[in-house]
């Protein structure tokens, strides 16, 4: 599993040699047009998604706008190279340092922050009534600095200005009650750019872990670095006219223009991508988990699974089957459990007590990568305290001693925050430790497995409460937690971590790591200061309730609600709970030592994870079909026929990203959008 560090280290010196190269030096121009189109992406993701209601543009970890932009750009700047005669306005290198920092800030556009932002900030006084009893309840204990103090700038956010749909955009934003929204804004913005903050800073620290050290693939990124490679060698024109990529491009341009024009026009006929398999199962017995059972067609993630090692893409499907299966052999076998015994959970998708194993599951799974990693994280130590040299820091984006004490200090920095706020500073440190341990899971699943659509099942408060009860938070505590949660750490579709590592991976051997760190956090801050005045001029132009905030809207109440039951009657963690916690590690125990000891084992732990999380609903029949085609591949004709046939998925992703990003751009000028990509 672990490399040496003597191989570390001559890897580490093998990227100094090749960082005195040209092309792995990363210009400003790079950077600047990186930038501002991630910004340009930030201003137009909430009306296209918001309000066109268009495939999103900036959807899960491998986000539609960035792609489509980076292919297109590679396009333009090889046409240009090749009329100026071999001249490099960028180098492959730095079209995915563009690609990267675009990537990084789609996400804050829409699921990451923004889509839920201001719900949670007025949820509690906008929704509140006589009946559900919340401004006599949960007003008291929020925060006044965190929230708007003003009614009627809540009541137009969710109507609309007067006359705001004549308006135009510089008379909406003139229009809105910024005396209202300055205070509660920049606190948040700050909060938010330190835990971004902190997140570089941990990418920086242990990224090495990953990438030098148990050499992990990052399906993700194998299509933009063998677009690099090609682009850098002046192989554009042979890689494009490859035959199996231009057949398996073909598939998706075919279904997607075939289906996007029936979708405007109902008399042309479609071909189907959505098969309702449940009606063949049973509602009771053996197989009634599999009752609301359906299959999707995705080219571009049959693509993924494809290129994702074969162990871990079965891993997915089967453990999702097998879950499916759990469901069943309880009701079969007469386990009845009561739905009360799963309690109050702020868990995104869980519905089930079966599901708490996941909190064990993940638990086990971050002591075994720390375990992993144990020499790396030993190294840190020492050089954080200066006890031991750091050799070639400038490969980094921060050396270890800096990014270490900026961890540390910003981590302490974000549990002060929490406590003056309310939280007890013992729970604090626990609250702000549950968040990270999730979300460093979550990145390694997400980033080893190419899986680009992910979300968790239970949420880390979900386990803090089963573990110590709802009562050790304090009311003020427990509001606090949730909202928090909530805003940056339990919606993982469109996390920053996860594009972060992606980021670091791509940087990696570069001369200008210092300088990329830079531009990230200057490309976060204005990202978030973008995202908020888009999402606000949006509000108040049409007002939230005549724009597609329906998810947003329940899952946020949701969180209110939750917070006001646990006051009004708190519960205890059932037996249920507990049990399905232990069996869930002592799994996950069994799995990690499996798949550490034996080399033929066949199951990767990371499939346990997905096992109940909603992305395997749309994904699993992906994963399916993408492993049994790279078994069959390599069963048959081995690593040779591997890299022929993996083109052919190339294709499928190109096409299927290319495709959706032009009936995106089409919905953006009709009255309504097709969706070629999940939501």
């Amino acid at each position: 599993m672990n490399d040496t560090p003597d191989i570390a280290a001559t890897q580490q010196n093998q990227v100094s040699e090749k960082r005195e190269t040209p092309l792995n030096k990363i210009r400003w121009r790079a950077i600047f047009i990186g930038s501002f189109l991630a910004l340009l992406i930030c201003l137009v993701t909430p009306f296209n998604n918001a309000y066109r209601q268009g495939t999103p543009l900036g959807g899960g970890h491998f986000p539609l706008a960035p792609f489509y932009f980076l292919v297109w750009m590679v396009f333009i700047t090889a046409f240009i190279r090749w009329l100026f005669k071999g001249r490099n306005l960028l180098t492959g290198k730095e079209l995915l340092v563009s690609w990267a920092l675009m990537v990084l800030l789609s996400g804050i556009a829409w699921t990451g922050l923004a889509r839920t932002f201001f719900l949670n900030l007025t949820a509690p006084y906008h929704f509140a009534t006589v009946e559900n009893r919340w401004e006599e309840v949960l007003h008291p204990l929020l925060p006044s600095g965190w929230y708007p103090q003003s009614q009627e700038a809540i009541t137009n956010l969710y109507n609309g200005l007067v006359g705001g749909r004549q308006m135009n955009w510089i008379e909406v934003l003139g229009g809105i009650p910024w005396e209202a929204w300055v205070r509660p804004l920049l606190g948040w913005a700050g909060f938010v750019l330190l835990c971004y903050f902190v997140m570089a800073c941990m990418v920086s620290l242990l990224s090495k872990q990953g990438i030098y050290h148990e050499r992990i693939n990052f399906p993700l990124l194998r299509v933009p670095l063998l677009v690099q490679e090609a682009f850098d060698n002046n192989e554009l024109g042979r890689f494009f006219s490859n035959r199996f990529l231009l057949v398996g491009l073909s598939i998706p341009v075919l279904l997607h223009l075939l289906n996007g024009l029936s979708f405007y026009n109902p008399s042309i006929p479609s071909i189907p991508t959505l098969v309702i398999a449940g009606k063949y199962f049973p509602k009771i017995g053996l197989f009634s988990g599999f009752y609301k059972l359906k299959i999707y067609f995705y080219p571009a993630f049959i693509g993924f699974a494809f290129l994702t090692s074969k162990q871990i893409s079965f891993s997915f499907w089967s453990f999702y089957i097998a879950g499916a299966l759990l469901f069943g052999a309880l009701s079969f076998l007469g386990v009845n459990i009561p739905a009360g015994a799963l309690g109050v959970t702020f868990g995104p998708t869980i519905s089930r007590p079966e599901e708490m194993q996941m909190i064990g599951a993940y638990v086990v799974f971050f002591i075994f990568i720390a375990w992993l990693a144990r020499f790396h994280l030993l190294d840190i130590l020492r050089m954080g305290f200066g006890l031991k040299k750091e050799a070639h820091p400038e490969n980094e984006w921060l050396s270890s001693r800096t990014a270490f004490w900026g961890t540390v200090l910003g981590g302490l920095g974000i549990v002060i925050w929490c406590h003056f706020a309310g939280v007890p500073f013992l729970f604090s440190f626990l609250v702000v430790g549950a968040l990270f341990l999730f979300m460093l899971v979550a990145t390694r699943v997400i980033c080893q497995g190419g899986i680009a659509y992910f979300t968790l099942t239970a949420a880390p408060m979900d386990g803090l409460m089963a573990l110590f009860g709802p009562k050790a938070f304090t009311h003020v505590g427990l509001v606090v937690s949730a909202v928090i949660q909530k805003m940056l750490f339990v919606d993982l579709r469109e996390s920053l971590m996860p594009s972060l590592l992606h980021a670091r991976k791509i940087s990696d051997g570069t001369s200008s790591n210092r300088r990329i760190f830079i531009a990230i956090i200057i490309t976060l801050g204005l990202g978030i200061l973008v995202s908020f005045l888009a999402m606000l001029a949006l509000c108040y132009k049409f007002g939230i309730r005549e724009l597609q905030f329906d998810w947003a809207s329940r899952t946020t109440l949701a969180v209110y609600d939750n917070l006001f039951n646990l006051m009004e009657a708190p519960v205890e963690s059932s037996q249920w709970i507990m049990t399905f916690m232990i069996v869930g590690a002592v799994l996950m125990l069994v799995l990690v030592i499996c798949y550490h000891r034996f080399y033929w084992w066949p199951i990767h732990p990371i499939g346990y994870l997905t096992a109940y999380s909603s992305a395997m609903w749309y994904l699993w029949f992906c994963f399916f079909i993408g492993w049994l085609c790279n078994a069959l591949c390599m069963r048959y004709g081995g690593v040779m026929l591997y890299k022929k046939i993996r083109y052919f998925f190339i294709g499928l992703i190109i096409g299927d990203f290319l495709m959706a990003g032009t009936w995106a751009i089409y919905g953006l000028f009709s009255d309504a959008s097709y969706n070629v990509m999940p939501i």
